[in-house]
């Protein structure tokens, strides 16, 4: 692993989100459609965010709220044309998020991340997803996020380093394999990681 590189961590905006189809594109074998992009500005600032290095854009994470899923709507409620790679990507970005009920159950949910192949093993995912967990903490107690039990994302079986990434760094726990998960990739399944915030 090499030196960590601190970055800087901006806002994803109608006005840069081309940047975010630079880095997706460079990070995973699939392109997203349209609507995740278009999805992507309407969430939390601090959900959805750029790592940026000397003023230039690194890496992304993008995560959203949405309902807690009972285990039968898990498999494939979320993904419709993702996949995973050595980039942590779990591929799941391009569904809306759904409107709850206050009081309903949820979940964070990580649709990417991705860093650029140069500025890997340098801690800036880590970096992006603690922000993550650290946004949930200073909000954990007011709107959408009082209603907040857990982070889950999906990685395909093969990704072994984004699973140990998720599992060794911020305590994830491997859950079930979903399959037949991911349409244009092989292998098609994945694992669900998750976490329990409350």
């Amino acid at each position: 692993m090499g030196r960590r590189l601190p970055v800087e961590l901006g806002r994803i905006t109608q006005d840069n989100v081309e940047q975010l189809r630079k880095i997706n594109l460079a990070c995973f074998p699939v392109q997203y459609q349209e609507t995740y992009y278009k999805d992507v500005v309407t969430h939390d600032e601090g959900l959805c965010k750029f790592a940026y290095w000397d003023g230039f854009v690194v890496g992304a994470a993008c995560a959203r709220i949405e309902p807690l899923p009972d285990d039968s709507e898990n498999q494939k409620q979320n993904h419709e044309n993702a996949s995973s790679s050595n980039s942590n990507n779990n591929g799941n970005g391009n569904k809306k998020q759904k409107n709850a009920e206050s009081g309903t159950k949820k979940r964070i949910y990580i649709m990417t991340l991705g860093v650029l192949a140069a500025f890997r093993d340098r801690e800036i995912g880590t970096q992006l997803i603690q922000s993550i967990f650290d946004h949930y903490e200073a909000n954990k107690d007011s709107g959408e996020y009082k209603d907040v039990v857990e982070i889950v994302l999906h990685v395909q079986i093969s990704n072994a380093a984004a699973i140990k990434f998720y599992t060794t760094r911020f305590g994830f726990e491997q859950g079930e394999m979903v399959e037949n998960y991911y349409r244009r990739i092989d292998p098609p399944h994945c694992y669900k990681l998750f976490k329990k915030l409350a």
